[in-house]
This record gives structure tokens, sequence and C-alpha cells, in this order.
């Protein structure tokens, strides 16, 4: 069944890795989504019989190097932690006031979460990876509405656009794409993340370069493997200006005889600031001037032009949209991802309070 297994320290807590190939029985099974209860059996006699000293609660299945299940295999453990509360919580009950320049729109969390999913959307998005998404989003509209009692339209962490913008961008297939993200949205109603009791911010991102990283400023962000992203159409980004065009977009004449310098990147490679002749541009100004997909960057010289390679696409913080959407199409459901990218938070699900 399994040929490997390790235990690994995550900074909070043991998790044991168990892998297997899809020439195995047992693999085949877990694609065609077996349930968690009896996986999670099959798993602890395997742990038991072959004597394995483990005395944590999480286990990670790896097949072909791919996480495809996340399991908790203490007993009576609930996935998801119910809170009872008297107010509505629920998609069409709750409401969030959208700031957009300086108008005030009230509408439903539903409407809210049909914006910032369709944001993000991307061909062949699996049903699991959206619900994933949509609970980040929720945990973000409650923070925001329970701090601020607005949520900004285009903030640094997500965009809202009413849906009905993406009708001439989705014009073919319009229809099935809304009712997936109605799907999402409604199969996930009043689930949310908190970490020590918190709500968290949905770091999300398309792509990385083989793994996430951590911010001292969020506890709650844990560096993953994430090595499908390897392979993902947007791991390899190139663009290429000419003189007169890099000029005009960064205001200061630069030409086949100037000097360009990396003088600040940080622990992960991220360029933090960039010379060119006397010139300083910082990493975050610069890929939003010249429409670049991350920080992490190369940068070629040529007589008439410079070609800026970058890797991923994001911040490579939280949740991998590609990544997860490998692991849902090997049948993780919505809650494995999540505790995937965050291992260390709580997934909540508020239920009114009985009178």
């Amino acid at each position: 069944m399994f040929y490997k297994y390790e235990i690994r320290n995550n900074g909070l807590e043991d998790i044991l890795y168990l892998y297997l190939t899809m020439t195995y029985e047992f693999s085949k099974e877990l694609s065609l989504k077996s349930s968690d209860k009896e996986i999670t059996r099959r798993t602890k006699n395997f742990i038991k019989n072959n004597g394995i000293d483990y005395n944590g609660n999480k286990v990670y299945l790896v097949i072909d190097g791919i996480v495809v299940r996340s399991l908790d295999i203490r007993s009576n453990k609930e996935e998801i932690e119910v809170l009872n509360d008297k107010f509505y919580y629920s998609n069409k009950q709750y409401f969030v006031t959208i700031k957009d320049n300086d108008a005030l729109i009230e509408m439903t969390l539903k409407d809210y979460l049909l914006g910032c999913l369709a944001s993000v959307y991307i061909p062949g998005l699996q049903l699991e990876t959206l619900k994933a998404i949509c609970i980040l989003y929720r945990s973000f509209a409650f923070k925001e509405m329970s701090e601020k009692r607005t949520i900004l339209s285009c903030n640094e962490f997500c965009s809202y656009k009413p849906i009905s913008y993406y009708k001439l961008l989705w014009i073919n297939n319009y229809d099935e794409i809304y009712r997936q993200i109605c799907l999402a949205i409604d199969e996930t109603d009043c689930v949310f993340t908190s970490y020590n009791q918190y709500y968290t911010i949905p770091f999300i991102h398309y792509s990385n370069d083989g793994k996430t990283i951590t911010s001292s400023n969020y506890e709650y962000l844990s560096s993953v493997s994430s090595l499908w992203d390897l392979y993902s159409p947007y791991y390899i980004n190139v663009k290429s200006f000419n003189y007169d065009q890099l000029s005009k977009l960064l205001h200061t004449n630069i030409n086949e005889n100037s000097e360009f310098k990396i003088i600040d990147i940080d622990d992960n490679g991220f360029i933090k600031k960039l010379q060119v002749d006397n010139s300083i541009f910082i990493g975050d100004d610069l890929i939003k001037i010249l429409g670049l997909k991350s920080r992490l960057l190369n940068i070629i010289i040529n007589n008439d032009h410079v070609k800026f390679i970058n890797k991923g696409w994001g911040y490579f913080m939280g949740l991998s949209i590609f990544g997860a959407n490998e692991i849902a199409k090997n049948g993780c459901d919505y809650i494995g991802i999540i505790k995937y990218y965050f291992p260390k938070i709580t997934i909540n699900k508020y239920i009114k309070e009985l009178s």
C-alpha cells in the first residue's frame, strides 16, 4: 500500500506523510473519492500494523509527489468547528458594504463573493478549488465588515466587480461558469477560516516556483511544497521592451548603455529594488508599471531591448490556485486544500443560535 513514510514538523505540529503511487490499488481508490472514514480506518491500521511511532493527528497522503488527501485521525474530531451565534451570517442574509471610489454600495454576501470569485476565475477550475477560494474570501468579508464596516472594491487581497461585468468575457460559457461559482458559494455557506479566533486574510496566488513562502507579519502563513506549480503555464513569463518603450514607462532616459543593477532582494530571492543608472525602482512598483507577474525576476540586457523573465504569478503566499486545482483533480476536497496550504488555521462554520 504505502511504500514510504516520514514525519515532518511544520513549526506547530508533527505531520505524518504516507507515500504511494498510482500503481497501487489503494491509490486508484483515492482517485475515485473513497470516503474519508474508510481511508482513515485503513490509514490507522497501516500505522498500527507497521509499528510507526506517531502520536500526532494529521496525515497527508501523497501520490507520485502530490498531496491528494489531508486526514485528521483523531477520534470524533470534526474537520469544521461549528460556532453558534445569534446573528445571520448566511450568503443571502449577511450584507456587506462595498466602497467603490466615493460610492458606498450595499449588497448580499453572495453577490460580493460572486464578483470576487469571478475576478480570479481561470478555465478548468475544479469545484473544490472554487470552494476553498470562496471560504478565504468569505473570511475576508467578515474581517473587513467587523473591523471597518466597509470593503474596498479593489484592494491588495481581493478585487470585486459585479458578476454581470464578466458576461462579455465569458460570452460562450457564462451560464456554466456562473452556475459553478454559485454552487461553490452555496455549498460552503457560513464556512470561514480563523487563526487564534481572528478572521484570516485571503493570501492567494496563481502559481509559485515550487513552494509557498512565509511572512513574519502573519503567523498562520506556512511554507509548503507545491511542486506541481513547476509545470504550471504561469511558471515562466517573459516580457520584452525596447529602450524607447522602457523609457516612457519608467519616466527616465534608458538606452543600450544604461546600467541595470539589482541592489536589494529579500530572503526569498524577490527583487526589492532595481537601479537603472541613477534611478531606483521599488520592486512592487516595477511589476505594476511593466505588467509583470511576480518579483522573482531575471533581467537580460540586449542591444535593442531588455527582457524581463519572471517565475510564478503573485506573491507565493497562501493558496496556489494552480496547485490547489491539481490537488482537487486527484480527489482532495476543499477542506484538504485549505488545510494543506494553511496548516495552522481553523475552519469554522457559523450556525444561528436557536432561541
